[in-house]
Parts: structure tokens; C-alpha cells; sequence
């Protein structure tokens, strides 16, 4: 039953980082999209781990390449999606008060990605048939 109470707190939390999102694009004295675009690091951020877990050996080295460039290029890619909201503010294509609910919002997505690896991720027997 704990899984089922993570998987609804991490759904929760998703959601309420997509509605920081959304207030940033569509307020009416926001009313642009463009912060938009920081939900396809949202997807790409969990590619290079899931890679790393599939390929990576299962020994509990110290150091693990594989696993090691997987948190490097996901570092890169939450590092992007913090970067863009302020890139489009600097640029005023988007105002700053957008940016930072666009902000919000990455902190509360990226952490509910990071609580599903935590939470569902840790073990050996981890599968996807689980919840």
C-alpha cells in the first residue's frame, strides 16, 4: 500500500508543478506560450538514467562510467530548463514574473522526478508492473 500513497503524493506533486507552469504561460498579463518548451526537458531528463540503469553493470562499484555520464548529461539537461525561463526573460519574450512560476514549477517537477527514483527505483527487484 506505501507504493500506491508514493505514486499519488508524486502525481500530486506533478500536477501542481504543471499548474506553476501554466499560471506562467496563461495569465492574462503573461499570455505567452513559450515557456512552453521547457516540458520537453521535463521528458528528456529521465532518458539518460533509465539508459545507464539498463546497460550499467550491477556491481556496487564506487564509480560507475555509464552511470556517471548519465548524471552528467541529466545535470545538463535540468541545468537547460532553469536556464531557458531566464534566457526568455532577459530577452523580454516572456516577463519576469512568468519566469519565475516557470521556475516553481521546474523545482516541483524536477523533485517529483527525482522522488520517483528514489522511491521506485532503489531496489533489485524494481519493475514497472509493480504499481
Amino acid at each position: 500500500m506505501a507504493g500506491v500513497k508514493a505514486l499519488v503524493a508524486l502525481s500530486f506533486s506533478g500536477a501542481i508543478g504543471l499548474t506553476f507552469l501554466l499560471l506562467g504561460c496563461a495569465l492574462e498579463q503573461y499570455g505567452v506560450y513559450w515557456p512552453l518548451f521547457v516540458l520537453i526537458f521535463y521528458v528528456l531528463s529521465p532518458i539518460p538514467t533509465f539508459i545507464a540503469r539498463r546497460l550499467g553493470d550491477d556491481t556496487d562499484a564506487s564509480s560507475n562510467a555509464c552511470r556517471e555520464l548519465a548524471y552528467f548529461f541529466t545535470t545538463g539537461i535540468v541545468v537547460s530548463a532553469f536556464g531557458l525561463p531566464i534566457i526568455l526573460a532577459r530577452k523580454e519574450a516572456i516577463q519576469w514574473g512568468a519566469c519565475g512560476l516557470v521556475m516553481a514549477g521546474n523545482t516541483v517537477i524536477f523533485l517529483t522526478i527525482l522522488g520517483f527514483f528514489v522511491v521506485f527505483g532503489g531496489g533489485d527487484d524494481f519493475s514497472w508492473e509493480q504499481w
